[in-house]
């Protein structure tokens, strides 16, 4: 890294006294901008997923004005761009499904505009992936400022973690135990500001993930959407992204396979989602370090789970602020030498270490010792065997730990449908010890394997108080949801993977410790089934045409990052000329 000068990017717009020069500049002084912006000022961009339709963001108007304010204060001139924001709560048929549609608009936004560094708006839980993947194919200066969590839900007196309590108070109606009207009086306190998730979903984790990777300033992760200690961090992000811009500090120079071992690592420590599997492997790939399951199971596994939140756990993001927040996180990993690579470079300059080694923890409650885990062993299960030959994933620190080394009979559904047209039906042959198994439902079956792994129980079984099953997907699910949940199956159903092919009534058998998943089928009997599979697909008509076409034809496994096939590498910022 070097603090010389260099030539801007934008200069190749702005920076000619020619015919081309002067129509870029001259366009662009319309929005009442003055020649001096123009004179060798790093421009910045600002790429916004603020969306009324996406909640968790719907305050990034402000947050934007306050980067701002900190580009110009460095010396650069601000540029705020939007770009497609997919928010997990409206989005049908799941958020998912347009990730990769968001990140080719914010890649193609950044390469083909005159900008030299860009700051990322994001937030809701596609945004974060999908902005960090944009700007890794083009490899410019980029720091992420994300939107925060909302403050903690209130219910009756007591703290209710969104989306968390969605699932356990529909399960207690389905069981009996609370009415319809006490789960709808839930619904005003769950979300009381602005912010995304206050557990330790995919949001949260996502920018825990972030930090850890060092694409943002220290603390961005925690900071509750609406103290005005997430503004002055936008502000400061402003400041130091023009810096970043004249050092050339690219996402390459960040975005290394140190990088992502730390982050894996710190996922592990704070019972992070399972989707950030998929989201690192994606990000990953576009920057060009190879990353794969084993890696989780290498770096993640024997990690003590420290953090105590929901759905882990038992608080909130607002605590886990107060408490210290990531760097309290890190900083406990690195004295006791679980952070891989301290020495990892970060946004600010400094290295990792650096940023934490000084962090104070307030809270041993939340961020607990390492000898008082939450779970002595975290980080993600990963799973394999005839039933996953490509890799299933869970999560231990939200599961039942007798389950997970189970042997039941597989209880099959063949889609989402299938499972919300028979799981409430009192002749379900269906017992506690049963596997619940539901196929269709991954990247091309679903298609955008949407969050419905966690499947409901069967409310015959809530009512005996069955609390919790095993249950096998190629589904995603919520980072706020919980149980001994196996996702990510992969290959999945629809391609053709082992999953397609169970039937009621099969022996599946879990067992975490050794990270099997396995079902009773010789091998003759899974050759000869899924001959049959194939002989019987036909064209689903609805894949015919437009995004959803694309989409299937080019998406790639759970285990593979769900990117599209032709968007993997990082391409760089370099475009043609344009001359008018």
């Amino acid at each position: 890294m070097t603090d010389q000068p260099r030539k801007l990017r934008s200069a190749q717009w702005f920076g000619t006294a020619d015919k081309n020069g002067f129509m870029y500049r001259s366009w662009m002084k319309n929005q009442g901008i003055p020649d001096h912006e123009f004179e060798g000022k790093p421009i910045i961009g600002i790429c916004n997923t603020f969306s009324e339709l996406t909640p968790c963001n719907a305050h990034f108007r402000k947050l934007a004005e306050h980067v701002k304010r900190g580009v110009y204060e460095a010396g650069g001139f601000p540029v705020e761009f939007p770009v497609f924001s997919n928010g997990e709560s409206n989005l049908r048929p799941t958020a998912m499904f347009t990730r990769n549609l968001a990140s080719m608009d914010v890649e193609e936004s950044i390469r083909g505009n005159p900008l030299d560094a860009v700051v990322l708006l994001a937030g809701c839980d596609k945004t974060t992936p999908a902005l960090l993947m944009g700007a890794a194919s083009c490899d410019v200066p980029a720091i992420l400022v994300t939107g925060g969590p909302m403050l903690n839900g209130k219910h009756h007196g007591r703290d209710i973690g969104s989306g968390t309590v969605v699932w356990q108070l529909s399960e207690q109606v389905k069981a009996g135990k609370i009415s319809i009207h006490e789960f709808m009086s839930a619904e005003a306190g769950m979300s009381r500001s602005a912010g995304t998730c206050n557990t330790m979903g995919t949001a949260s984790t996502m920018a825990c993930m972030a930090e850890a990777l060092g694409v943002t300033l220290p603390h961005n992760a925690a900071i509750p959407a609406v103290d005005a200690r997430r503004y002055v961090l936008a502000h400061l992000s402003g400041m130091r992204i023009v810096e970043m811009a004249l050092q050339d500090l690219r996402l390459s120079k960040l975005l290394t396979r140190e990088a992502f071992e730390n982050a894996i690592r710190a996922n592990a420590a704070i019972g992070g989602s399972t989707n950030a599997a998929i989201h690192l492997k994606a990000i990953a790939g576009r920057i060009g370090v190879d990353l794969s399951l084993d890696d989780w199971t290498r770096i993640g596994r024997g990690t003590p789970t420290v953090v105590d939140l929901q759905p882990s756990g038992r608080f909130l993001m607002e605590e886990f602020y107060y408490a210290g927040g990531l760097p309290a996180v890190l900083r406990r990993l690195g004295e006791a030498g679980l952070l891989p690579h301290p020495d990892a470079l970060t946004a600010n300059g400094k290295s990792l270490w650096d940023n934490v080694k000084e962090a104070p923890n307030y809270n041993d409650e939340v961020i607990r010792p390492l000898d008082k885990p939450l779970v002595a062993d975290g980080g993600l299960c990963v799973l394999r065997g005839n039933l996953a030959p490509n890799g299933a994933v869970l999560k231990p620190s939200a599961a039942t730990p007798a389950l997970l080394k189970h042997r039941g009979r597989a209880v099959v559904f063949e889609n989402f449908d299938d499972y919300k047209k028979r799981i409430a039906d009192p002749d379900l042959d269906v017992t506690a010890d049963s596997v619940l198994v539901m196929k269709n439902c991954g990247p091309k079956g679903y298609p955008g394997m949407a969050e419905v792994g966690n499947m409901g129980l069967p409310p015959k079984l809530l009512a005996q108080g069955v609390t919790d099953m095993v249950r096998v997907s190629d589904a995603r699910m919520s980072g706020t949801a919980y149980g001994t949940v196996v996702l990510h199956v992969a290959p999945e159903a629809r391609a053709g993977g082992p999953l397609a092919v169970v039937r009621n009534g099969d022996w599946i058998e879990l067992d975490c410790d050794a990270g099997r998943l396995h079902v009773d089928i010789d091998e003759k009997e899974m050759v000869a089934r899924l001959a049959e599979w194939k002989e019987a697909q036909t064209l689903n008509p609805k894949d015919a045409s437009g995004y959803r076409n694309l989409y299937v034809e080019h998406v790639l496994q759970a285990d593979e990052g769900c990117d599209f096939d032709f968007l993997v590498g990082c391409r760089g910022a370099e475009v043609p000329s344009h001359s008018h």
